[in-house]
């Protein structure tokens, strides 16, 4: 590791900031021996914060039905070869009942931009989870919507809500999405519901096609001055059905590296431990967790459906990524000295 990206690394942990510059400087000069100083100082911070907890989110995968064409994803609308389904709101009810009594306290619901689900049909299920789970928190991750609709949902109950920007650099935005879709728009929800009062989350994948250390020092850049509750990155995965399906995976070094910047700018953030992660290498979620992540989404969706939501390629939804697993998860956590915590897991304000 040279002076500079000493000098840059004993910068961030103090005052987490960077120049987009610096930042740009940090990802094109690391190595093994900064990203273990990273990495490093990472933990030290979130575990001054959350010491060895762990949070665990169900996640129910509710619909693959999306009216978007992102060209990176599995099940956008251009995809024939996907098997499309939709879970009903008893079906919702039953994964909820289910993770409850494995000691869920959060659920996660997913979905792609599917018309099915209007703002009637979805403040119903949330109520619905709220009246049977009043002390549990629900985490919406259902795309764009108008902020008329994030508002009702947010009165309806809903606490948290996931939009990964996917990059914070327009025209790389245009290079991943079609027309249709605005960056300007994607921008304009995040901050929406930052307005409205969720605990909002943004989030990109690492090596997605045309991704620069430009675009990711942009990216850190926006999240240190966006400041989100949570913020979920992951490798980019190809998709076999996709434009991107010859592209190169993203991988789990730089993601960890980047785990751990995101860490030091945000040391309070709610910081996953990806699928993505789990899915590229056998021991991934705990590298993020070593890295400085601390929160792990296991698949509460009905195992008939969880092969059927594939944003990418050979997807894992079982052993342990499944949430009927979670006493295998719990002790892979613990063989790395950390503890699955079974409650809401809000941001700790600092």
């Amino acid at each position: 590791m040279n002076d500079k990206v000493y000098i840059l690394i004993q910068k961030l942990a103090k005052a987490h900031s960077l120049s987009l510059s610096e930042y740009i400087y940090l990802i094109e000069n690391r190595n093994e021996e900064a990203a273990k100083r990273l990495a490093g100082l990472a933990v030290d911070v979130r575990k001054k914060i959350y010491k060895n907890a762990v949070f665990i989110r169900g996640l129910i995968e509710i619909s693959n039905i999306c009216k978007n064409d992102c060209l990176y994803c599995g099940i956008r609308r251009s995809n024939k070869n996907c098997d499309r389904y939709r879970l009903t709101h008893e079906e919702i009810l039953a994964c909820a009942e289910e993770g409850y009594l494995l000691g869920f306290r959060t659920f996660v619901l997913q979905g792609g931009e599917d018309g099915y689900f209007t703002d009637d049909i979805l403040c119903k299920i949330i109520k619905s989870l709220k009246s049977h789970y009043p002390k549990c928190a629900i985490t919406l991750s259902m795309g764009e919507r108008s902020a008329k609709s994030y508002k009702k949902l947010y009165d309806a109950g809903a606490d948290r809500y996931l939009l990964r920007h996917e990059t914070a650099d327009k025209n790389h935005y245009e290079k991943l999405h079609p027309p249709d879709m605005s960056f300007e728009h994607r921008m304009e929800c995040l901050n929406e519901l930052k307005k409205i009062g969720y605990q909002t989350g943004c989030g990109f994948m690492v090596g997605s096609p045309y991704q620069t250390s430009q675009t990711l020092a942009e990216d850190l850049k926006f999240i240190e001055v966006f400041q989100p509750d949570m913020c979920g990155i992951g490798p980019f995965i190809p998709h076999k059905d996709t434009p991107f399906k010859e592209n190169k995976a993203g991988t789990v070094e730089l993601t960890c590296y980047l785990l751990s910047i995101i860490r030091l700018i945000c040391p309070s953030v709610l910081l996953p431990s990806t699928t993505a992660l789990g899915t590229i290498h056998p021991f991934g979620r705990e590298l993020g967790i070593q890295a400085g992540a601390n929160v792990v989404m296991p698949n509460l969706s009905p195992s008939s459906v969880r092969k059927k939501y594939e944003l990418y390629n050979d997807k894992i939804c079982t052993g342990a990524e499944s949430a009927q697993a979670i006493d295998s998860l719990k002790q892979r956590m613990s063989a790395i000295g950390y503890e699955i915590v079974t409650d809401r897991g809000d941001r700790k304000n600092i």
